[in-house]
């Protein structure tokens, strides 16, 4: 059952952001990010969308790969986290997939599957602390992955940074240096930068590195949303503020209702009103992907204008003041985050993040026109 919510996706703004991210590191070539469905927004329309334009894409999963392969994508496909089982090392080989390899586990199943991968990517830890080898043994990592015959097409680098949406975190400089420096005994292409360590410059790890030595692996930004941990309004000009919404995300008002002042709304009675209002009933609730957390004052786009959210988000429906806009009706469209208004903005208000408004939009949502 379709909700009157609606999603509107915008293929053309995931392409326009990839030229922002190129902007942002000439002669680096992406790897465009589209695991967990397209951050939300369809793992096969980002596909569709970024195909043409990407120089390859990148997923968590092997079953995301099979998925891309099975609907006819035959460019390059990296595996975030390589494969978990012997089945998957297979996969990979059967796919034509370039895994990232993090685990002495993975090296195992690779030995079982009794397959050879022309290219692969180490993945190093360098402070995340989340995947990857110790940097201390690349170099014994590297020796039984070239003794196994993997890499003759290529054995790559990788690492992730923990506080790359904090530039001057000094994390950033230390996690740099050590990449860099383990990764300097070895050949082969390097990966560091996300889309926030994109807009932070270091596009080639923060590395004198010839164009095409480093690939980046821009993700968030792709979909319009900004990756800096610094509230909007204090983003800086140029190309940080040049992203587009891919997604748009508007449900009717299906109900007004007067307040006098005293008068509470929604569950918990956590809003209550100082003057003579209106409340306009949405049909957007948390079922729908919508923060339940986000308190009163959260933004909604109504007829041009940012109206705060007031009382509790409900599973079907949300409240927004309608105060001063007389003129809005049951059947307006509110915008809830998209064109008009960045996802960032409500991410904040709620206490959270892009990536978790985004990924959380409800299947029952109507595709929009």
């Amino acid at each position: 059952m379709r909700r009157a919510a609606s999603i509107q996706l915008h293929p053309e703004a995931l392409r326009h952001n990839l030229g922002v991210a190129r902007r942002l590191a000439p002669g680096v070539p992406m790897w465009s990010v589209i695991k967990a469905e397209g951050y939300g927004h369809g793992l096969l329309w980002a596909a569709e969308a970024l195909a043409q334009t990407s120089d390859g894409l990148a997923v968590s999963q092997i079953g995301e790969a099979r998925a891309l392969r099975a609907a006819g994508f035959g460019g390059p496909l990296l595996v975030l986290q390589g494969p978990r089982e012997v089945s998957e090392a297979r996969a990979c080989t059967e796919f034509d997939l370039q895994p990232v390899l993090h685990d002495a586990t993975q090296l195992d199943h690779l030995d079982a599957a009794g397959v050879v991968l022309p290219v692969v990517w180490v993945k190093l830890n360098t402070g995340m602390n989340r995947l990857g080898f110790a940097p201390q043994v690349a170099k014994r990592v590297a020796t039984r992955l070239q003794a196994a015959g993997h890499g003759c097409g290529g054995l790559h680098w990788m690492t992730h940074l923990a506080c790359a949406d904090e530039p001057g975190h000094p994390q950033n400089a230390c996690q740099l240096e050590q990449f860099g420096a383990t990764v300097s005994a070895f050949p082969g292409l390097r990966s560091v930068a996300n889309s926030a360590a994109l807009f932070a410059g270091w596009g080639k790890g923060g590395a004198s590195a010839a164009p095409g030595d480093y690939w980046a692996r821009p993700g968030i930004m792709l979909y319009g949303a900004h990756p800096a941990s610094v509230p909007v309004e204090h983003l800086p000009e140029g190309p940080d503020g040049d992203l587009r919404p891919a997604m748009t995300v508007r449900a009717p008002i299906i109900a007004t209702q007067p307040l006098e002042p005293g008068s509470t709304v929604g569950y918990g009675a956590t809003w209550t009103a100082a003057a003579p209002g209106r409340a306009g009933i949405v049909a957007m609730g948390y079922a729908d992907g919508y923060p339940r957390h986000a308190p009163s004052g959260t933004p909604i786009l109504v007829q041009d204008r940012l109206c705060p959210l007031i009382g509790r988000v409900s599973m079907d429906m949300l409240a927004v003041d309608l105060s001063g806009l007389p003129e809005v009706q049951v059947g307006a469209m509110a915008t809830l985050w998209g064109e008009g208004l960045p996802v960032e903005r409500v991410a904040r208000a709620a206490g959270t993040i892009s990536y978790d408004v985004l990924t959380r939009v409800a299947d029952r949502l109507q595709p929009g026109n």
